[in-house]
């Protein structure tokens, strides 16, 4: 099976148009759609080559709440992307395979540029934590072993942008947190 790994969910502030992308359970998803005002509103959804492989305009009052399926899809990076009159609002997912490590998580600390990685496992496990800048480029990668909780602080002042971080555990299954 597939599953949508991470998105990027940009919800605007005031009156202005929201946008939320729900993971549900195994490659569905919902988008919702909060206007300011009625209006015509359009999704299209594009694959990494940005091939438009579904589009869909809907006259809406209010907004809307649209299932998105990524079941069967190709591996890779999607964008959804919702056009109404005040413009254009991007959400860029990585849809990888359903088989995701769990409880992992990543935070940014109170202190500037600090990132904690912390990880809740039963058993000794191997896994490799990938972070890249702003702009993807590698900015650190290494191997860890896990035995039971854990937990790093990553100090990424020097990196430009927001980092991604990328964690496979020893059986292949990957995480990205953006």
């Amino acid at each position: 099976m597939i599953a949508l790994l991470a998105m990027s969910v940009s919800v605007l502030a005031g009156n202005e148009p929201k946008v939320v992308v729900v993971s549900q359970k195994s490659g569905l998803y919902k988008v919702i759609y909060e206007g300011a005002k009625a209006g015509k509103v359009t999704m299209a959804i594009t694959d990494n080559h940005g091939t438009v492989i579904f589009k869909e305009t809907v006259k809406t009052v209010n907004g809307f709440s649209r299932p998105v399926n990524f079941s069967g899809m190709e591996l890779g990076v999607y964008t959804i992307t919702i056009t109404d009159e005040t413009g254009k609002q991007i959400q860029s997912i990585d849809y990888q395979n359903d088989a995701v490590i769990k409880n992992v998580r990543v935070a940014k600390i109170s202190e500037e540029g600090k990132y904690l990685l912390a990880v809740a496992d039963n058993g000794p496990d191997q896994i490799n934590v990938r972070i890249f800048d702003g702009e993807n480029n590698l900015v650190h990668t290494e191997n860890l072993t896990v035995k039971g909780t854990f937990g790093v602080v990553y100090n990424l002042k020097q990196v430009a942008g927001t980092p991604t971080f990328q964690v496979t555990d020893n059986t292949g299954n990957n995480l990205l947190i953006k």
